[in-house]
């Protein structure tokens, strides 16, 4: 099997990678070609399967139909531009999450035009396509109303990928991300960024900013889960998904609070010195707007799996990330 992933520079596209190297087989079948995308060419681990890393932007003229032509079997497309910037650069936030992947679902109808073909498409969706008003727990056919640039985006791609799986130009899965917690590295441009930042910085030793109120409550998975939900959506039989291709991850509902409660149960009063509390009016309009809870019996029962308590989450940190032990600084 040869498998194609776009954004493979960024956190999730390099863990997904890791997991697919140390799996070897995916849905029952011998990886036989990886081939990494992103806008600046992803490391290349060492490894006995053939891996090829290409810079490329999907968003230009050309990039999708070379990828295509290659006929990859399982494509993970998780490149985009994340929330906070996607607000604040318009013309660059349709340019890459939305230009680009319809771009990428054309050039695989094209393809598909000239011998048959049709890949499992695996696309990274967000719960930022929905906005308030909520109601407590969001179904999985709650209408689309989303607040954002970004969100409206994603929306889109979702229509756009249950289109193009109905006429069978693709045999796409849509999965909505939770926030995913705690990221490893330097912090982004998200909006959300802060829900990583205040618990990664004060395990290692350095302060973080809370732009926003203790009492926000939010949906998170782990970096972990979020891999998890990838890895099984692309062994995942999609007869039962029907016509509705997209679907919420499950999750864990938590407020600020509880997530500083928790780091505080691993790195103790030291590490709740390190929060400096620096409202953000920009940054708390955004995540006003953003679900706070989901139903997602209909994932869970396909077989998806997350966190049940933030402890879990600020524990698969520690462990995957600082070898098991709390970083001094």
């Amino acid at each position: 099997m040869h498998i194609l992933i776009i954004g493979a520079a960024g956190m999730v596209g390099r863990k997904l990678t890791q997991a697919l190297l140390a799996a070897g087989t995916i849905a029952g079948r011998d990886i036989s070609a990886l081939t990494l995308v992103d806008v600046v060419a992803a490391d290349v681990p060492v490894s006995d399967t053939p891996i090829s890393a290409l810079a490329a932007d999907l968003s230009l003229p050309g990039t999708a139909q070379t990828l295509a032509a290659t006929r990859p079997d399982l494509i993970f497309h998780l490149a985009a531009i994340v929330s906070g910037e996607a607000e604040a650069d318009f013309d660059k936030g349709y340019r890459i999450n939305l230009d680009g992947t319809r771009l990428l679902l054309e050039a695989i109808r094209q393809e598909g035009m000239k011998a048959p073909y049709c890949p499992r498409l695996v696309f990274t969706s967000s719960i930022a396509v929905f906005g308030a008003p909520l109601p407590p727990a969001i179904p999985d056919d709650m209408a689309h109303t989303p607040l954002t640039s970004y969100g409206t985006q994603k929306a889109i791609c979702e229509l756009l990928l249950a289109d193009y799986s109905r006429r069978g130009f693709v045999d796409g899965i849509g999965i909505r991300l939770p926030t995913v917690v705690v990221r490893p590295g330097k912090p982004n441009k998200a909006a959300s960024g802060f829900f990583s930042g205040i618990i990664r910085e004060p395990l290692n030793g350095m302060e973080a900013v809370l732009p926003v109120d203790d009492s926000v409550r939010h949906w998170f998975a782990s970096p972990r889960s979020a891999i998890g939900f990838l890895l099984h959506a692309a062994g995942l039989d999609t007869a039962p998904l029907g016509q509705r291709r997209n679907l919420s991850m499950p999750g864990l509902s938590a407020t600020i609070a509880e997530e500083i409660a928790a780091l505080e149960r691993f790195g103790g009063t030291k590490a709740l010195r390190l929060i400096r509390r620096e409202p953000d009016e920009t940054i708390a309009r955004i995540v006003a707007g953003w679900p706070q809870n989901f139903d997602t019996g209909r994932a869970i029962a396909l077989g998806f799996r997350a966190e049940t308590s933030f402890d879990d989450i600020v524990r698969a940190h520690i462990e995957d990330e600082l070898g098991g032990q709390i970083g001094n600084g």
